[in-house]
């Protein structure tokens, strides 16, 4: 079985798999977007106590599926885990400790010798909701705008700055994509307490606050769109890996692969139409087409990165040393034996929606809060 599927089409394969990991990620982020909203929805202890533990039930996914996003790229493209993690420390090393604060917190708001009060968790929670967005949004970014970094003959990386990955906060196309996820997070985040929590007063806030964060989010992801269509991009020749600038590379990419650019402009028009399903129509639903159309859209975006003989993580100080799914993937024995273990994915799938059913059976209220029981 593993002969009979050529090494190219499993490293298309495995960014493929990269890159569907990475859109159910930024879907599930929306917890992150929810805790940056708990002073601006909840007013009153009881009602930041019901977005808490509304959120609660589906923080694990999200860290489950960031861990997992990881351990499978390490495992499929060490090369690029080597480079970014061996050199962009200090930016993953700032994700790491938000989600540390994330799970601190979870585990003692409600804890009867909580000394710290419930406040300073909720203040952790908040940091996680702002800095997890946005650092994971300008992260990414990097794979259309490159790093600063070489490789020796060895695969040995060099960081050329001292920020050590914190440099990619001065570049605005990264800042724009950062912004775009903090509020997409807080736009899902709104539709899913729609969903999940029975209280007029949050009802109607979140309302409110579905104009006050679309409109920004719409302005930063058009501007992201836009930039990157207009942009260069480095292109490597498939036969050579030789890596040159390609004039308005990603609209090439579009242009050439018209199936993805049908799924991307498809999963835009679910989200705009999950917002305003929210807004007008039937409150509480729109999380599903909003959901599948960041899942979606995010996925398209990660293919457009990587597919087409473009470099998926580019070095803006040595062009040469820029990484596509080619040269950086593991061996095609790992990958194959990988790809049989891959077929498990659709399982673990299943199983998340069926937990996440089985733990939306009610909506929270008031009532629950207060008859006790395991509380966030």
């Amino acid at each position: 079985m593993i002969a009979a599927i050529s090494y190219p089409l499993l490293q298309e394969y495995w960014w493929a798999i990269i890159s569907l990991l990475g859109a159910l990620l930024v879907f599930l982020m929306f917890v992150q977007g929810g805790q940056s909203l708990l002073y601006t929805v909840g007013k009153s202890k009881m009602q930041r106590t019901m977005l808490v533990n509304s959120l609660g039930r589906k923080w694990e996914f999200t860290f489950t599926t960031l861990v997992t996003f990881g351990g499978a790229f390490f495992a499929s493209f060490p090369l690029f885990y080597a480079t970014s993690f061996g050199g962009a420390y200090w930016v993953w090393m700032a994700i790491l400790f938000s989600f540390i604060l994330q799970a601190v917190s979870y585990e003692f708001r409600s804890k009867p010798a909580n000394f710290l009060g419930s406040k300073t968790y909720e203040v952790f929670l908040f940091i996680n909701g702002l800095m997890g967005t946005i650092l994971i949004g300008t992260a990414v970014g990097t794979f259309f705008n490159g790093a600063q970094f070489s490789l020796n003959d060895y695969n040995q990386v060099t960081w050329q700055t001292g920020a050590r990955g914190l440099e990619a906060v001065l570049n605005i196309h990264n800042v724009a994509l950062g912004l775009t996820v903090f509020f997409l997070a807080r736009v899902l985040a709104l539709q899913y307490f729609n969903n999940s929590i029975d209280n007029k007063e949050i009802s109607l806030r979140v309302r409110l606050q579905l104009w006050v964060n679309s409109i920004p989010f719409l302005v930063f992801f058009l501007y992201f769109v836009i930039a990157l269509l207009l942009k260069d991009g480095f292109a490597y020749d498939p036969d050579t890996l030789e890596v040159s600038m390609e004039r308005y590379k990603y609209w090439h990419n579009f242009i050439e692969m018209p199936l993805l650019l049908i799924g991307f402009l498809a999963g835009v028009v679910l989200v705009i139409w999950g917002i305003f399903s929210d807004m007008f129509f039937k409150p509480g639903k729109g999380i599903w087409f909003s959901g599948a159309g960041t899942i979606i859209t995010v996925f398209c975006l990660f293919l457009l990165a990587g597919y087409n003989n473009t470099c998926y993580y580019p070095s803006v100080y040595d062009m040469q040393s820029s990484l596509n799914i080619r040269n950086s993937s593991s061996s095609e024995f790992t990958l194959g034996v990988m790809s049989i273990v891959s077929l498990l994915v659709p399982f673990v799938v299943a199983y998340i929606w069926f937990a996440w059913k089985a733990i939306n059976t009610k909506k929270i209220d008031e009532n629950e809060m207060n008859e006790g029981g395991h509380k966030y």
